[in-house]
């Protein structure tokens, strides 16, 4: 026994390194499940309640007055889309919860919109850190949709769940529209929609069929349930089998095809999650017990081709790919040396995807999740990578030695971020490689040019089904023109049962007619 404690306070006890080391030594995860709106918590309170758990968690009870630095997440309500709601829309999520939590901080910082922006703003806290531009900092991410939506169904004055300060915050990663004005008109801005076609996109390059291809993603997400049903925080905390999962009952029923409900991520939850960070040195005068360290030995981030459209293969991602490439560099690690995982996880196409470009065998007997992922666990919106990144240090401390990945995904596998984290300190000086690096070379890559009024023949490259409440069901497709290889979006013609036919039949390759209607939306006629 005095020989197995020696061994696990080695592990934790970190060699000689860089005062200057950025470090995790704080997480706070919290869930509300009230179901009445007028006795919910407000989606900032919920934020102050992790942030509060996340404090308590570095063991100093102090630890607030020492924060230079809040930085926080979006909220789905400060989308484009959502700023008319009457309630809900927060402009600076750092300053409103500093002042709840009675702070005032030199810096706030508010990260772009996109499911990358938690790990991209823990990397790039801990580029500052390690500069010496920032001492210690919180980060804190979460959304309260589901009391918002259920308070506007319901007619409440939420009034109050607003903050519109005059102070802004400094903005952080991209911050432009994720879509042209041609695939919003289209379809493509919902991610119910253009997720599915990198899926058709994907089991079309693996030659599989349907059948075969939904068996294979009904068993790699199956797990993803198992361990958010024993997750204290998930938002779904159901077990289900493969078949359940990708069976079509009313329960669940079709979204996009070729995914039912259960294979979607959910957005109206309540969750939140927090971060404390700060340098080795730093947690050493605080007097930080070594044991809550957490130091990210790696990170990356980068772009794909912005736009779907103008990419050129519909199945990869240069940017996973890449990042993966150069955050494993960083640390010194392989992929073989990552002990637990949480890859992104909105819809199956996505860990699909980020397990080809990794090298990862979707069979690989290593879980791709820690928390459950996003359609069972839940974190919807911009802010799941916060609360994987926050199981994932309570993962690590259990467990010192072990290593950790995180990864996020933004827009339509668009915008990536990614974190390799350990109880173990990093060799020699931290330091990342600029992401303008990566980023270069993604930009130098061939984009297809877009046919935006097309007419003429093409075939289908991939395609779904949208199924919304109370709509006849329709076909959203991508392919390319016969006459330039111009690629196009367009939806199938209403006209017989063509929609029907591409959930029966495997339309991709079908080839067709195309022309604008008066509506201007490109409809596709199938050749007889």
């Amino acid at each position: 026994m005095a020989d197995n404690g020696l061994k696990i306070f080695e592990a934790r006890r970190p060699p000689m390194t860089n005062l200057n080391a950025p470090i995790l030594i704080g997480a706070g995860l919290t869930v509300q499940k009230e179901r009445d709106p007028a006795k919910a918590k407000s989606p900032v309170d919920l934020l102050v309640e992790a942030a509060q758990l996340a404090f308590v968690d570095t063991g100093n009870v102090g630890i607030a007055q020492a924060v230079d630095t809040v930085a926080s997440i979006r909220f789905i309500t400060d989308s484009p889309e959502a700023r008319d709601f009457p309630c809900g829309i927060y402009l600076n999520p750092a300053h409103t919860v500093s002042r709840l939590l009675g702070l005032t901080p030199p810096n706030l910082m508010l990260a772009a919109t996109g499911g990358n922006s938690p790990q991209m703003m823990i990397n790039e806290l801990a580029e500052r850190i390690a500069n010496g531009a920032v001492q210690t900092a919180l980060l804190v991410g979460g959304e309260g949709f589901a009391s918002v939506t259920r308070a506007l169904a319901q007619g409440l004055d939420k009034s109050h769940w607003n903050d519109r300060p005059d102070r802004e915050a400094e903005i952080i990663g991209v911050e432009k529209p994720g879509t042209k004005p041609i695939e919003h008109k289209h379809g493509l801005f919902f991610p119910v929609n253009s997720y599915p076609l990198f899926e058709n996109a994907l089991r079309a390059h693996m030659g599989r069929d349907m059948a075969t291809h939904m068996k294979k993603v009904g068993q790699l997400m199956a797990p993803f349930t198992t361990i958010a049903a024993s997750h204290p925080q998930s938002w779904f905390p159901t077990e289900r089998s493969a078949e359940e999962l990708v069976s079509v009952t009313d329960d669940n029923r079709l979204v996009g095809y070729p995914y039912p409900k259960y294979l979607n991520s959910v957005i109206r939850i309540d969750q939140a999650a927090a971060v404390v960070m700060t340098s080795v040195g730093k947690a050493q005068e605080m007097g930080i017990d070594e044991s809550r360290w957490i130091y990210l030995n790696g990170c990356a981030e980068a772009n794909d081709i912005w736009y779907i459209s103008e990419r050129p293969e519909l199945h990869r991602s240069h940017a996973i790919k890449g990042m993966a490439e150069t955050a494993l560099d960083m640390a010194g690690w392989t992929i073989a040396d990552i002990d637990y995982f949480d890859l992104y996880s909105c819809f199956p196409v996505a860990v699909e995807v980020a397990c080809r470009e990794m090298g990862i065998s979707e069979d690989d007997p290593r879980p791709f999740t820690v928390t459950g992922g996003l359609p069972y666990f839940g974190g919807a919106g911009n802010a799941y990578t916060l609360m994987s990144v926050a199981t994932m240090m309570n993962k690590l401390r259990a467990n010192p030695g072990k290593r950790g990945m995180c990864t996020g995904n933004g827009w339509f596998l668009t915008k990536h971020s990614l974190g390799l984290y350990s109880t173990t300190p990093p060799k020699g000086d931290w330091a990342r490689e600029p992401a303008s690096v990566l980023q270069g070379k993604i930009d130098a890559m061939p984009k297809l040019e877009l046919d935006e009024k097309p007419t003429g023949t093409g075939h289908i490259e991939s395609y779904t089904v949208a199924h919304v409440g109370g709509k006849p069901p329709q076909g959203i497709l991508i392919g390319r023109m016969a006459e330039n290889d111009k690629r196009f979006v367009a939806h199938m013609t209403s006209l017989g049962d063509h929609v029907a036919q591409l959930m029966q039949e495997d339309g991709i390759g079908m080839t067709g007619t195309l022309a604008p209607d008066d509506e201007g939306f490109n409809i596709f006629t199938p050749n007889a």
